[in-house]
């Protein structure tokens, strides 16, 4: 009896992981990693809240960006959602939201520096084709017979507006909410490039060793994120919108020159800025691609595919901590404990963390990705499972797991795990600034070292692999018929 395709396909990426992990780097580095360890978990159980001044202005900041960020992405989304359907907009959405928001916040910090348009439109700009993308999903999949009613001549927007919007209006909220949650992890992050949020003052605790401080900004992050339905209502988003761009703080002027310098030389490739010629162009154009561009992409490459199956295993073994079939009240509670704090936690903060604590490998940067793509889907998978209802004769324990539940969700399991593969993608790209020797290892160089027309080329490679692989996801789900969820 031949093999259903969900389990070919799925042996078929196992096989690959494996093969991936002969050439990765998946080694501890560290001296001591499990004391350190130790001193940071002994940290976060001893946080210390009142160590730094200025932690209530970088929550302040924090969530300010996330606000201005996902609120004006979410605006220019759904404006492009009108009009997805042409090619033109498709593109571009497709290109912007492949590239992450701190690669987006390396290239403004070039001609706009630390000022807070700078973490505004790193946020807002990805998150605009998001939002395109999804809204139009949403969108399209609503009854269009009430469209059909409306007057002759009605405007696209109009008719969005009355015959689309009221349909499909919970769920643009769901995601929208989302999507806010996610903002505050990027915001979060942005500290790590210097602007002042959360993750700036994390970098610095860690920096020094000063475990009970950085506990005590994660402990602040997750209470934050964890309680968004309780402070983000109906009534208070408006204000929260308002108030949000008065907050972001002065930051320092933007130069006007160093825009009009970055746009008309910075990024011109160094040999017709220097009018070398086209043979030059060429060997400079070899070099960055021989030595850069493919290396860059081989480890992506590697890494994405180990941590995109260690994420599958970690989802399948995380959901039951959540699901009412196994154990009680209490232990459930704790998985829901336990998965909000890990999908909470954004990728790039758990691999530097563990960076610090393990040395510089791949490791880190596969247990960060597996852990937060693995809690994200686990909780998804586990929240599903409680829905489903079982007969009275029902086996118990590892049968029920085996031979009721996962069968029932594997393929629901699939569909999340294949539309998460291009965001693990691009989170492995970004991971290179932290050390490891992925694409945006060699983008962070070349901006290291002012060379920003060869950081450009390797953002447009970034881009273009993280295109593709949602391509490749797409007909993977399409070929196996499986739905996703959109907020995921």
């Amino acid at each position: 009896m031949p093999l259903p395709a969900t389990v070919r396909v799925s042996l078929l990426f196992l096989a690959l992981a494996l093969v991936a992990l002969v050439f990765s780097d998946v080694s501890i580095t560290a001296s001591n990693p499990w004391r350190d360890l130790g001193r940071f978990f002994l940290g976060v159980l001893t946080p210390d809240f009142f160590s730094y001044e200025g932690l209530a202005t970088a929550v302040v900041r924090t969530l300010a960006f996330a606000f201005v960020g996902v609120g004006l992405g979410s605006l220019l989304g759904f404006a492009l959602a009108l009009v997805y359907r042409w090619r033109a907009v498709r593109v571009c959405s497709a290109f912007v939201r492949a590239i992450h928001e701190l690669f987006w916040a390396l290239i403004f910090l070039q001609f706009f520096g630390f000022h807070p348009l700078t973490g505004v439109l790193a946020i807002a700009i990805p998150y605009t084709g998001i939002f395109a993308k999804v809204y139009s999903e949403i969108l399209d999949e609503v009854d269009p017979q009430p469209s059909r009613l409306l007057p002759r001549g009605t405007g696209t927007l109009v008719s969005y507006l009355y015959s689309r919007l009221p349909q499909c209006w919970q769920q643009i909220r769901s995601y929208t909410l989302y999507r806010l949650e996610c903002g505050l992890r990027s915001s979060a992050i942005l500290g790590f490039v210097g602007l002042p949020t959360l993750g700036f003052y994390l970098e610095a605790s860690f920096s020094q060793g000063q475990y009970s401080e950085a506990g005590a900004m994660l402990i602040i992050f997750y209470v934050v994120i964890a309680t968004i339905p309780l402070w983000v209502r109906r009534f208070t988003l408006p204000v929260y919108l308002v108030a949000a761009p008065f907050l972001l703080g002065e930051g320092l002027p933007i130069v006007w020159g160093n825009v009009a310098r970055f746009f008309t030389q910075d990024i011109v490739p160094a040999p017709l800025r220097n009018d070398e010629g086209w043979p030059a162009l060429l060997d400079w154009t070899t070099n960055l691609v021989v030595n850069q561009a493919l290396p860059g992409l081989w480890n992506t490459l590697i890494l994405t595919q180990v941590a995109l199956v260690t994420t599958g295993l970690l989802a399948l073994l995380a959901f039951p901590l959540i699901s009412r079939h196994f154990g009680g009240l209490i232990r459930r509670t704790g998985g829901h404990v336990f998965l909000v704090v890990l999908r909470s936690t954004p990728e790039y903060v758990l691999a530097y963390i563990l960076l610090q604590l393990w040395g510089p490998s791949m490791l880190p940067a596969v247990v960060a990705l597996a852990l937060h793509n693995g809690g994200i889907i686990g909780h998804l998978i586990g929240r599903q499972s409680s829905g489903i209802r079982l007969r009275q004769d029902a086996p118990s324990g590892l049968n029920r797991y085996g031979y009721e539940l996962v069968p029932r969700l594997y393929r629901s399991f699939l569909a999340l795990l294949f539309y998460r593969w291009e965001i693990i993608m691009r989170e492995t790209a970004i991971l290179g600034i932290l050390g490891i020797y992925t694409l945006g290892f060699y983008v962070d160089s070349a901006i290291q070292r002012i060379q920003f027309d060869r950081a450009l080329v390797l953002i447009v490679f970034t881009a273009m692999l993280n295109i593709g692989i949602d391509k490749l996801s797409r007909v993977i789900r399409r070929k196996l018929a499986l739905q996703t969820l959109p907020t995921c």
